[in-house]
């Protein structure tokens, strides 16, 4: 418990840097698509003047995010919650470096070009992720790695929302399944150190 409570600062501080990148980057493909400016300020997509083309924008996006999922990996289809728990459930904890990457970049030119989506999802899996992938550097068992993992996705949340206790609960509700001091203190670590 005190390995993964001390692995559990670095991921808190990883997931919020994470967390506050996606957002950037949001922003950032908002601006580029709807306003043709390169800016991280946040802007409303409503306030375009791109007239009846701004219904071709969340297309292109459409079809940038397929593309990737095509040719980068099919694992980032879905909004993150349910990929998240297949990764916990079927993959015992490990996610792929790759969805690491092409996850939060794909959920920004979505939600960026005007996709129906909110980032909370890809909050959670890229958070997770990132989880996950740290205790791959360490050689932990599943059971520490699906720890980690929820510890990443609670960082993500508890960065985002600035909700660290909701972000323990939600974590620990959805992904975590237990109640246990051994993973549920590096998880709170993680959120606290986020927030």
């Amino acid at each position: 418990m005190l390995l993964l409570s001390a692995l559990a600062i670095p991921i808190g501080v990883i997931g919020a840097l994470v967390a506050k990148a996606l957002l950037w980057l949001i922003a950032v493909f908002t601006n580029v698509s709807f306003f043709h400016r390169l800016s991280a300020e946040p802007s409303l997509p409503g306030q375009s003047h791109l007239g009846w083309w701004m219904a071709a924008v969340p297309v292109v996006g459409a079809l940038i995010v397929g593309l990737m999922a095509r040719y980068g990996s099919d694992k980032i289809r879905g909004h993150g919650i349910p990929e998240a728990l297949e990764a916990i459930l079927l993959g015992r904890s490990l996610i792929n470096p790759k969805v690491a990457i092409l996850k939060p970049l794909s959920s920004a030119i979505s939600i960026g070009t005007g996709g129906p989506f909110g980032a909370e999802g890809p909050i959670i899996m890229t958070g997770g992720a990132f989880g996950s992938l740290f205790a791959q550097l360490f050689h932990l068992s599943a059971a520490e790695r699906k720890t980690l993992l929820v510890a990443g996705a609670a960082s993500g949340m508890s960065a985002v929302f600035a909700t660290p206790i909701a972000a323990v609960l939600l974590a620990v509700e959805l992904l975590l399944f237990e109640w246990k001091p051994r993973s549920f203190i590096p998880v709170a670590v993680a959120s606290v150190v986020a927030s």
